[in-house]
């Protein structure tokens, strides 16, 4: 004899499957939007920095402040950049390695940021385009001069270099199924004074 699975038990179970499938569109959409409202916060922190010259923190529990401010007005993007790189500043925005210069001033500086929220614009860029920024004394233009895929557990991004370069860096391949992976987008900017 012959069992069948009631409709009933069909659609509890359909239904179960469509919120398991939620999930992790539920958790990316979040973060998005984490992203987006501390980008938010961060802007009237920015501007409050320029204001007043202090450099006070977007939320009461923040462990980071901004640093800087980047611009690319061909794509539409002004991100601000916060100090440190750790997982739980980049959640929020680009975060300046300590290890090297603070952006704006002589020397390698190094700002990462996630390949899905805030950097997912690197792979717009093109050799030329110009970007803007702004370390707290006035914006200064750059023109992204390369880009590369490298891969870090064979090479490092050298910060002693006797140069003005701006590194933004991202995990690779942008549609990565799994975050992680050892290779990362390098985008090196450096200065353009106006011609």
């Amino acid at each position: 004899m012959r069992r069948f699975i009631q409709p009933a038990s069909l659609r509890r179970m359909a239904l179960l499957i469509a919120l398991c499938a939620c999930v992790p569109l539920g958790h990316a959409s979040y973060m998005n939007a984490k992203a987006g409202l501390a980008q938010i916060l961060l802007q009237r922190t920015w501007q409050q920095r320029l204001d007043t010259g202090m450099a006070g923190k977007p939320w009461p529990w923040a462990d980071t402040t901004a640093v800087a401010r980047l611009r690319v007005a061909r794509l539409d993007i002004d991100e601000i950049i916060l100090s440190g790189d750790s997982g739980r500043t980049l959640a929020f925005g680009p975060g300046w390695a300590p290890s090297s210069a603070l952006p704006g001033m002589p020397g390698v500086s190094v700002v990462s940021a996630h390949r899905d929220t805030h950097f997912a614009f690197l792979r717009e860029l093109e050799v030329g385009d110009r970007i803007e920024l702004d370390g707290g004394k006035g914006p200064h233009p750059l023109r992204i001069a390369s880009m590369r895929v490298v891969d870090s557990r064979l090479q490092r991004i050298e910060t002693t270099a006797d140069t003005d370069v701006l590194l933004l860096v991202t995990c690779y391949p942008f549609d990565a199924l799994q975050a992680g992976g050892p290779l990362r987008f390098v985008v090196a900017a450096v200065p353009d004074p106006p011609s």
